[in-house]
C-alpha cells in the first residue's frame, strides 16, 4: 500500500479533461486524496493504492494521452504534499537545494512546512534567516503548536535579551523544539549557557536557529551543518542584513539588561 503524486501540465484544456484522468483512476481501483492546481497550467494529484501494478497501467497511459504532459509521477515527497494544500510550490534556492524562501504573507505556508519537520523525529538542525519582526519567532511556535511540540528557548529577544544556562525536569526532552537566537547566543559569555547549547546540538532532537549565519561565526559548527534555511522576507526584493540586527540587539542589552537562568 503507498502514496503517490501524480502532476500533469495542461497542454489542451478542453472539458472533461479532469473526469477523463479520475474515471481513469477509479476503473483501475486507485483512490484519489486529494487534487489541486499547483500553477496556472499545471494539476497536482495525490492518490493511493494498495496495487503497485495499477499505478504502473496508469502510468502508461496517461503518458500517451496528448492533452497533458505529464511532468511528476513518484511516491510524495514534503514539497508536493504541501503543493497540493495550497496550490503552489515552495521556492527554494536554485544552487542551494535545502534553502526554501517565503514572504510575510505566506506564514500559513510556512508554519505547515515546519509543522512536517518538526513532526519527524530524530536529530534535525533548522536556520531561520529574516529581519526583525517578520515572523520568524511566531512561525516557530506556531508550527510547534500544529506538531503537538513543546517548545523551548535557549536564548532568544522576545521580551529581554534571554538565555538559559540549564534545563530542568521534562525540559530534556527529545521530542522538545530547542529554540535560539545565533546573534544572542554569540554574543553570550555565559559559559554555562553555551556548553548547555553544545549538549542540545549533540542530542538528537529539533533544534531551530535564527541568524544561523551568526551563530556560526567564530564557532565549531558550519553554515553546511544545517538541514534546512528557511529566508522569510517582508517582501520579495528585502536584503537580509545583519548590521541593523546587531545594533539592535546590543541597544535592547544596554538598555534593559538581560535575563540568565
Amino acid at each position: 500500500m503507498s502514496d503517490w503524486y501524480f502532476e500533469y501540465e495542461i497542454q489542451v484544456n478542453r472539458p472533461g479533461l479532469l473526469g477523463d484522468i479520475t474515471s481513469l483512476l477509479g476503473m483501475l481501483g486507485v483512490n484519489i486524496i486529494s487534487i489541486n492546481g499547483v500553477d496556472e497550467d499545471r494539476r497536482g494529484m495525490l492518490v493511493h493504492t494498495d496495487n503497485d501494478e495499477a499505478i504502473e497501467r496508469f502510468r502508461t497511459i496517461v503518458s500517451t494521452m496528448e492533452h497533458i504532459n505529464v511532468t511528476k509521477f513518484r511516491q510524495p515527497k514534503l514539497r508536493d504534499r504541501l503543493a497540493i494544500r495550497h496550490g503552489r510550490y515552495i521556492p527554494r534556492d536554485a544552487d542551494e537545494k535545502n534553502t526554501f524562501h517565503f514572504v510575510r504573507d505566506e506564514l500559513g505556508i510556512l508554519v505547515d512546512f515546519m509543522a512536517e519537520l518538526f513532526k519527524k523525529e530524530g536529530h534535525k538542525l533548522i536556520g531561520i534567516r529574516g529581519m526583525p519582526r517578520v515572523g520568524k519567532t511566531e512561525s516557530i511556535v506556531a508550527a510547534s503548536v500544529c506538531a503537538n511540540k513543546k517548545w523551548i528557548f535557549l536564548s532568544s529577544t522576545m521580551i529581554k535579551q534571554t538565555v538559559r544556562n540549564k534545563l530542568v525536569g521534562d525540559e530534556f526532552s527529545r521530542n522538545n523544539i530547542f529554540i535560539l537566537d545565533g546573534i544572542v547566543t554569540r554574543r553570550s559569555t555565559d559559559e554555562r549557557h553555551l556548553q548547555l547549547v553544545r549538549e542540545m546540538m549533540n542530542m538528537p532532537c529539533i533544534k531551530v536557529v535564527e541568524h544561523p549565519d551568526m551563530f556560526v561565526q567564530h564557532s565549531e559548527y558550519k553554515i553546511e551543518d544545517f538541514d534546512y534555511i528557511i529566508e522569510l522576507r517582508h517582501h520579495t526584493d528585502e536584503e537580509i542584513t545583519y548590521e541593523i540586527m546587531e545594533k539592535n540587539h546590543m541597544s535592547e542589552s544596554d538598555s534593559f539588561g538581560g535575563f540568565n537562568f
